[in-house]
Order: structure tokens, then sequence, then C-alpha cells
């Protein structure tokens, strides 16, 4: 079963990035190209019958499986990075984390209206982040279909914050 594959695989790591948060590292996961390879087959399987025109992936980490799952869905992928990181005009959304704050930017250019965009991301924790790529869709007039991820840390009740952009949300595996 994949769930038990991924907890047997992501490695914690105690007080990191900040004392008090145990950080799940998924790179260990990377080391396996066939488990890599369950990992994107049971995304694509969990969002049948989402109609998803692009996927989107949140630095850094929700980009590795991000274009995976684009490749497997034969759809664009586009990039929500940090302020400062991507190189045309950005639109720009503040977000909390759940130990810091942060800048998201997306290309004012990077999606049309009314497409139909799956954010996906590792980790699912606070939903900050997600919440602040959502709002940059929206702001595009593009409409989020749905959230995917590897991992939810349901304990910190982030798919609660997620329903006023999609009642769709995805995790391979929860904590």
């Amino acid at each position: 079963m994949i769930e038990a594959k991924i907890k047997q695989t992501v490695r914690d790591v105690a007080d990191f990035p900040k004392p008090g948060i145990v950080f799940k590292d998924i790179t260990p996961i990377l080391k396996s190209a066939e488990l890599c390879g369950e990992i994107t087959a049971a995304l694509v399987k969990q969002l049948a019958g989402l109609k998803i025109d692009v996927v989107t992936g949140i630095e850094s980490r929700g980009f590795l499986f991000g274009m995976l799952l684009a490749q497997a869905l034969k759809v664009p992928f586009v990039p929500i990075r940090k302020a400062g990181k991507l190189p045309s005009k950005t639109i720009q959304q503040a977000c909390n984390l759940e130990y810091g704050s942060a800048i998201l930017e997306l290309h004012e250019d990077a999606l049309i209206a009314g497409q139909k965009v799956l954010i996906h991301d590792d980790l699912l924790a606070t939903g900050g982040t997600v919440v602040a790529a959502a709002k940059l869709i929206t702001q595009l007039q593009a409409e989020v279909v749905g959230c995917s991820f590897i991992i939810a840390l349901d304990f910190l009740n982030g798919r609660e914050i997620l329903k006023e952009f999609t009642p769709q949300t995805f995790a391979l595996t929860s904590y």
C-alpha cells in the first residue's frame, strides 16, 4: 500500500527549521525511482474525474511531483515561487507559515481566465501557503479545482481552510 511505503520512507527531522517543529522530509523518497512512479500513479488515480487544465507546484518540493503530475495528465506545469525568483512580471501574495511568513509569486501571464487549476505541494500543514497560491490563481481569474499532497498533517486542520477555494483536497498519507 502506498501510504505504508511513504510512511516507511519519509524521514522525521526534529527541530527543523526551528525548535519544536518535526519536519517531514520527502527527500528519501527521491532515491527510489520505483516509489516516485508509484506515488505519481497514485496521485493521478486520486484525481480521476477532475477536469484539470494546468498543474501548479509550490516552491520548491511541490515542483518535484507537480511536474510529474502535469506530464502524466498531459497538461502544462506552472511554478509558484517565493518572491524574487521568477524572471518576468509577477503578481504577489503574502502567506503565513507554521514557522514564519513568505511572499509567493506567479507570472502574471501564467494562466488564462477560466482555466481549471490543480495546486500541488509535498505537504499540507496549516494551509497558509496553499491559500496564498489559490489567491494568486483566482486573481488571474482561473479556478482552483483541487489540491493534492503526498502528506497531510491533519492535526493542523489545513484541509478546513482550503474549503474556501475547493472541496477537492487529496493526500496520499496523513499524520
